[in-house]
């Protein structure tokens, strides 16, 4: 007699990954092409030597650093492995099954793959043609069922950001009984003159006595600790305090809480790596916009291609000539951002291409 389990998780594809050929130049996941910090380097070696160890469960060290960052009590901060970890935190805490989670689309993936497996109905609201969330449909989207909405800026896989004023109108219009997560995975590759700042944001709304808006941002991105598996949120005390309660003991490695507190004594050389990210982000979408694609402006560290029908195809010629992208089928295809010589090998694939009716895009 085979195993019971929930009939409602049959169809669940789970969070798709692509698999890497060698050599291949890895375009697909957003991640940066470069390792961790120099300065972060020797600190996760030392750290290394003592995994023997349990970490220390509650990341006292790490959420006072960040604490002291943001202008908020540790008491706020919460840790988890990898943002994403914090995602299905949130849903755990908010949604079960017969309540709805609210979110963009095409947005991270995750979201969808988090609301079926709490049992909640997923939402998906159509962006807008320019590529960032429409927050009026949101809004409108947000009924008696909503428990969570998800706000990705900038927008994984679009790269569309959003503005301080329109967010927080949108905010204003959310219950306040609705948590509403600010995901900010991509926060320092944003240049966006009136771009909000999510941390900021929430300490000051917190204070005001409105907890209901949580932002999430990570140290995969931009501080290069992708296999590091840790991230972090800001929101009040009581969202945080519940959140440490739900989540699973010696979750966030202490190598991972030490690289994280290097990483934040290492602004300068941050500063000068998103600079050079954002540099070869520009070049890339000038030469695409070059070859007749249109391409929306990106915030982030990666640019979308809205090939529609196409973007499978154009998945498979990249990967013939060793260059991994990631296609959302039938809608796209989203390129990292890498050094100079891969995305000159991605923008030489991305030339060569033609529909399946012969002529160029």
């Amino acid at each position: 007699m085979p195993v019971r389990t929930r009939p409602d998780l049959d169809d669940l594809a789970g969070f798709s990954t692509v698999p890497i050929p060698a050599d291949a130049v890895e375009l697909a996941s957003n991640e940066l092409p470069f390792g961790p910090l120099d300065p972060v380097l020797e600190v996760i070696g030392r750290a290394a030597g003592r995994v023997h160890r349990y970490p220390d469960s509650s990341g006292r060290v790490l959420r006072e650093h960040l604490a002291g960052r943001f202008g908020v009590t540790p008491g706020q901060v919460s840790l988890g492995a990898g943002s994403i970890a914090l995602c299905l935190q949130l849903a755990q805490l908010t949604s079960a099954p017969g309540d709805e989670i609210v979110f963009p689309w095409p947005s991270f993936e995750a979201y969808s793959l988090i609301a079926r497996t709490v049992g909640a109905t997923a939402r998906r609201v159509p962006l807008r043609p320019d590529g960032r969330v429409d927050l009026t449909a949101l809004a409108d989207a947000v009924g008696d069922r909503t428990r969570l909405v998800f706000v990705c800026t900038p927008n994984n896989p679009t790269g569309g950001d959003l503005g301080r004023a329109e967010l927080e109108k949108f905010f204003d219009s959310v219950p306040e009984d609705v948590l509403v997560v600010l995901d900010e995975a991509y926060w320092e590759f944003v240049r966006r003159p009136d771009a909000l700042d999510g941390m900021a944001y929430v300490r000051d709304r917190s204070a005001a006595g409105r907890g209901n808006v949580v932002a999430l941002r990570t140290f995969s991105k931009a501080y290069g600790l992708a296999g590091m598996r840790i991230g972090y949120g800001v929101s009040c005390e009581d969202v945080a305090d519940r959140l440490r309660r739900l989540a699973l003991p010696y979750s966030v490695s202490s190598v991972a809480q030490a690289a994280a507190v290097a990483s934040l004594d290492a602004d300068e050389a941050l500063a000068l790596r998103c600079a050079a990210v954002i540099e070869e982000r520009e070049r890339v979408r000038t030469e695409l916009l070059g070859l007749g694609h249109e391409i929306p402006v990106s915030g982030a560290n990666f640019l979308w291609l809205g090939l529609g029908p196409h973007a499978d195809a154009f998945r498979l010629h990249c990967l013939e000539r060793g260059v991994l992208v990631k296609a959302f089928p039938g809608e796209g295809v989203r390129i990292t951002v890498g050094t100079g010589g891969e995305n000159a090998r991605f923008l030489a694939a991305a030339a060569e291409f033609r529909t399946p009716a012969g002529p160029a895009l």
